[in-house]
């Protein structure tokens, strides 16, 4: 059964638990801790005598689903020592992989007990020589892991700009775990046992904060190593409740900044790289015929803040909230009034309301991406911040007809 905790990250743990009568009559008990992938490896080892039952097909998922660079889930063997089901081999007429009984019924018969005689304890010999192999070699591999480790510091990122920051700002000596996986709104994110694991054992926990994923922070609590960047000095955060700071490439900026202080590494490169990305904004920007930027998400206060422009959102800051009617007919003659040519949606929310107003107004759709995380299709492309916030220039260029 299920039932120990391990200190050791990326473990999973496997205990066989047996009645204290089935205990009392065998001549030994093993109960092991083992990572279950390195097992699933070597499982190909059980020899030919071991019955079906001890080794099944079973789907695998990394560790760790939340990184693109871990293992990619494949079918493996894997040896199933959960749930409490009797593994038994060949010979025994024990039933396969039924739940021990209870009561009366827990005792097992003298004939059960006896069952295959010599060939029984073969084989049994042969099982615990594998499980012994298997311990002396998945402590190697982990002191292994363990060295490759030793000076990173452990971060954990809410979401994609955060630890966009962290990972550029910390480079080679930090391992940054995104809590919100690709093609996931973080605002949909909830936090899973894993995640809370992850949280407690970091050295530095990055998070928006002020409600903007309540699970997160409150598994991660406000310890001296937690940080909520929307407390940055300096931000200037807008009262309309719009977490979506990191859209201005200057108060990004200040994000970058307060990260590099708490890894106690300042970086000038990423910030240097931010205020290029300003100028390139401010000088595509200069020039335009309108000024109107119509989107599905009240997602741009602060990039349109920055740049002049005015934001004009069909719902507000919920992504997935429905508009009222009177909200649509607004946004409708809004667009007939102001020439609108361009509705703007998100990839990782449906465009469906943008869709039925630009059928309204005969305008075009197109994506202004919030960044609040990277789809599958971006992420295989190498697609980062940088290279999403200039498709966004160019998408506002066209649709505002600058020159």
């Amino acid at each position: 059964m299920l039932g120990r905790e391990v200190t050791e990250p990326a473990v999973e743990v496997a205990v066989a638990e047996l009645d204290d009568a089935v205990a009392g009559a065998a001549d030994e008990v093993m109960m092991m801790a083992l990572p279950a992938e390195a097992v699933a490896d070597l499982a190909g080892m059980v020899p030919q005598g071991v019955h079906d039952s001890v080794v099944a097909e079973q789907r695998q998922r990394p560790v760790d689903r939340r990184e693109s660079n871990r293992v990619a889930a494949r079918d493996e063997p894997s040896v199933d020592l959960l749930r409490r089901r009797v593994v038994g081999l060949r010979g025994q007429s024990v039933q396969h992989r039924e739940p021990l009984p209870r009561g009366a019924d827990a005792v097992p018969s003298e004939e059960r007990l006896r069952g295959a005689g010599h060939g029984r304890r073969v084989q049994e010999m042969r099982m615990k020589t594998i499980l012994v192999l298997l311990t002396l070699l998945l402590g190697a591999t982990a002191c292994g892991a363990k060295t490759a480790s030793q000076g990173r510091k452990r971060v954990v990122a809410a979401f994609y700009p955060l630890a966009f920051a962290a990972q550029q700002v910390g480079g080679s000596k930090v391992e940054v775990t995104n809590l919100t996986p690709p093609g996931v709104e973080p605002h949909d994110l909830e936090a899973t046992p894993g995640d809370v694991q992850a949280i407690k054992s970091a050295d530095l926990v990055v998070l928006l904060g002020h409600g903007f994923q309540p699970q997160l922070e409150d598994a991660a609590g406000r310890g001296k190593q937690v940080i909520w960047l929307l407390d940055t000095p300096g931000l200037h955060r807008f009262d309309n409740g719009d977490p979506h700071v990191w859209l201005d490439p200057v108060r990004y900026a200040l994000i970058v900044r307060r990260v590099g202080q708490a890894l106690g590494r300042p970086d000038a490169g990423l910030e240097a790289r931010l205020r290029a990305l300003d100028r390139e904004y401010r000088t595509g920007l200069e020039h335009c015929a309108r000024h109107e930027i119509v989107t599905s998400h009240e997602a741009f206060a602060y990039l349109a803040a920055r740049y002049g422009l005015k934001q004009v959102a069909i719902t507000g800051l919920t992504p997935e909230a429905e508009p009222a009617p009177m909200d649509l007919q607004r946004v409708v003659e809004l667009v007939g009034r102001t020439h609108a040519t361009t509705i703007f949606f998100e990839t990782l929310v449906s465009p469906r309301i943008a869709e039925t107003v630009a059928r309204e107004t005969h305008a075009e759709t197109a994506v202004l991406d919030p960044i609040e995380g990277l789809t599958p299709a971006e992420a295989s492309r190498g697609e980062d911040y940088f290279t999403l916030m200039r498709a966004n220039l160019q998408a506002l260029r066209g649709a505002l007809g600058c020159r």
